[in-house]
């Protein structure tokens, strides 16, 4: 069967740089990546793109708008089926989901008759911002900060179903400050099997790919799970959790699914939004900056990234925005649209507002 390696973490995590360190180093691996981002541009999508050689074995299905293998999505058993239909030019299905979602919902499909056959999940992987976890924003009761029960809650259910947390962004962090993000991390979810640390944004891909972690206890897998029917957006939420048991993980307890698990998160708090805001005109980067990050003083937005026209010819830029910490770069991808669009995603954040700061500090036209 094909394996399957479920990439997770909260809005910034540095999912996506990531996964494009494991593709480079993938050595002869033969990849199938499914790309899911809650917005309407796949902004991730491309990044990957560009990390790779055209002629590279990988390939690449994006899934915008909206959350990987929940109940609505109609999209995910095909783009697997065709996957297993070509599984002799396919090694490793790894999938990135969008930072609101949880891994459970793929790992109830891949127990499904249409895919039990034919993949096995192979490890799930949870990215963490380590500079965000230190300084508590991943804490409940925060004054002046909307949705941060909200946050917590869905970072540590992702914490929950993790086999292997990924401590990213950790360059300028010394030893005490890797031991007390671990402290918090066993803390929040003691059944973590590893926690691994990304220097620069890249892992060793035998830390990666063939762990194996759920292979040995497959044939429990199923002995232990119960058919459910997939409930679609409306449904209520299930009052006996114990029906979505379905996962022994190599030794450890099953796992009782949240309940989240296949309902979009944001239908349960629907505080969580995402809009595109696009100019035609030419941008200055730094000025651009600065309007971001007092727009994400302004308004609780947790997340920016987007493709940036600039003024003068072939510097189109790329702005990632974690909060108020926002970084610039240039030359990061090939971009072909002739207006730039930039990704808000965050908690009841007016757009109209973030359109009309974006304009005034700019001094061109956001909408």
């Amino acid at each position: 069967m094909i394996p399957v390696t479920i990439m997770t973490g909260f809005l910034g995590s540095g999912k996506t740089t990531l996964l494009g360190s494991l593709i480079q180093g993938r050595q002869a691996r033969r990849l199938a990546l499914l790309i899911n981002e809650f917005g309407e541009v796949s902004i991730d999508g491309a990044l990957i793109r560009d990390s790779f050689d055209r002629h590279d074995p990988v390939t690449i299905h994006d899934f915008p708008d909206g959350l990987i293998a929940y109940g609505d999505d109609e999209r995910f058993i095909p783009a697997m089926k065709a996957i297993a239909e070509r599984r002799a030019q396919i090694d490793h299905v790894l999938i990135e989901t969008s930072g609101l979602a949880l891994p459970t919902a793929i790992m109830e499909r891949l127990q499904s008759p249409e895919l039990a056959g034919e993949f096995v999940l192979d490890a799930t992987l949870v990215v963490v911002d380590t500079p965000l976890l230190l300084s508590d924003q991943f804490e409940r009761d925060q004054a002046g900060h909307p949705g941060a029960d909200s946050v917590a809650t869905l970072f540590e259910q992702q914490l929950e179903f993790a086999d292997v947390v990924v401590l990213n962004k950790i360059d300028g962090l010394d030893e005490d400050a890797l031991l007390l993000a671990e402290a918090r991390v066993r803390k929040r979810a003691s059944n973590v099997r590893f926690i691994e640390l990304a220097y620069h944004a890249r892992l060793e891909i035998r830390l990666a790919l063939g762990l194996r972690l759920h292979q040995a206890t497959l044939a429990a897998n199923r002995h232990h799970f119960t058919p459910v029917a997939m409930p679609g957006t409306e449904a209520a939420l299930f009052l006996d959790q114990s029906r979505m048991n379905g996962h022994v993980h190599s030794g450890l307890g099953r796992h009782s699914h949240g309940i989240a698990t296949h309902k979009h998160f944001h239908e349960q708090d629907p505080g969580w939004l995402s809009f595109v805001l696009r100019s035609q005109e030419p941008q200055q980067p730094e000025i651009l900056k600065a309007a971001l990050i007092d727009a994400a003083r302004t308004e609780p937005i947790l997340r920016i990234k987007g493709f940036v026209r600039a003024t003068g010819p072939g510097q189109d830029f790329l702005v990632q925005g974690v909060r108020t910490r926002v970084t610039i770069s240039t030359g990061a991808v090939n971009k072909s649209s002739p207006e730039s669009e930039v990704v808000f995603i965050g908690y009841h954040p007016s757009r109209n507002n973030v359109a009309t700061i974006l304009s005034g500090l700019t001094g061109t036209l956001w909408r």
